[in-house]
């Protein structure tokens, strides 16, 4: 199975070498072309361009950083409107708005082509482990046919009906996750400011009904203030920003999600963007008294 792949960044790179190393013929494109180096040595192709690419595959993925990305590689020059044409399958597995999938579908079809939206929930290590999970939706026979790419790329995945349901699950989980995050933070600088440790605060969670594993696999990192990024915080704000703006359109208070927001936003202020997102941690040490 040939497959194109758009987008080499933390997620897309995982993503494409567990393609190759799975089998398939992968021919990858990234703006920055020095990114494509490390897959060539796995066995990959270059592509010069979105359009090359398509030109080139039956199938083509896109993992891309934000809205503004999955379209201007769409419609922008030499992008894969060119040579998108009839039998010819487009993947967007970008975390973007319902809107900005809908637009991509429609002229994807319009040239003949099928989509499928397919954003993933998991962050760097589930995505070199092929762990993921793909929450798809567009057209059916697409999914059918993209379901080996998938196992090998996520452990499950699941079918959600019409363009746009993909991108607000994502969204939604995602709200949900920012605002978890949070609360962690704020938890984790409270036990420490009223003298607990932070570390049995962690062996406490992790007993408890609110065991979750994001706890159990950021908590140690963040009393270490080490904050790799596996998930960067500025793409954690752009989806805490869109999640409100679904909110908005469907008459949703979300208060939490809210404040949650305000604190990535003062987190990207702060230097953090390109940290994990987990670096909300420093803007709630901030905002309290130090020691």
């Amino acid at each position: 199975m040939e497959v194109g792949f758009l987008g080499l960044g933390i997620m897309g790179k995982a993503m494409s070498m567990n393609l190759l190393r799975n089998g398939f013929k992968v021919t990858v494109w990234n703006r920055t072309l020095s990114k494509c180096e490390e897959l060539v040595e796995h066995g990959a192709s270059i592509g010069e361009t979105p359009a090359e690419v398509v030109k080139k595959c039956k199938y083509t993925i896109a993992m891309l950083s934000d809205p503004s990305a999955a379209l201007s590689v769409v419609f922008d020059k030499d992008g894969v409107l060119e040579q998108m044409c009839s039998g010819k399958g487009y993947i967007d597995m970008s975390t973007v708005d319902a809107d900005t999938s809908i637009k991509i579908s429609e002229v994807i079809t319009k040239k003949g082509g099928y989509f499928l939206e397919a954003p993933v929930s998991g962050s760097k290590k589930p995505a070199e482990d092929g762990q993921l999970v793909i929450l798809a939706a567009g057209e059916m026979s697409l999914y059918d046919e993209a379901i080996p790419a998938f196992n090998v790329m996520g452990k499950k995945s699941f079918f959600l009906g019409q363009v746009g349901n993909g991108a607000k699950m994502k969204l939604v989980v995602n709200m949900i996750m920012g605002s978890m995050m949070n609360a962690f933070s704020e938890g984790l600088v409270l036990s420490d400011r009223s003298g607990l440790s932070q570390q049995t605060l962690l062996d406490v969670l992790e007993l408890g009904a609110i065991a979750t594993p994001m706890f159990k696999m950021k908590g140690p990192a963040m009393i270490q203030n080490n904050y790799a990024p596996a998930f960067p915080l500025k793409h954690q704000q752009k989806d805490m920003r869109l999640a409100l703006a679904l909110g908005d359109e469907n008459g949703v208070s979300m208060p939490v999600a809210a404040a949650a927001n305000e604190a990535f936003k003062k987190a990207r202020s702060m230097g953090f963007g390109d940290h994990d997102f987990s670096a909300i941690y420093e803007t709630v040490k901030t905002l309290g008294h130090s020691k």
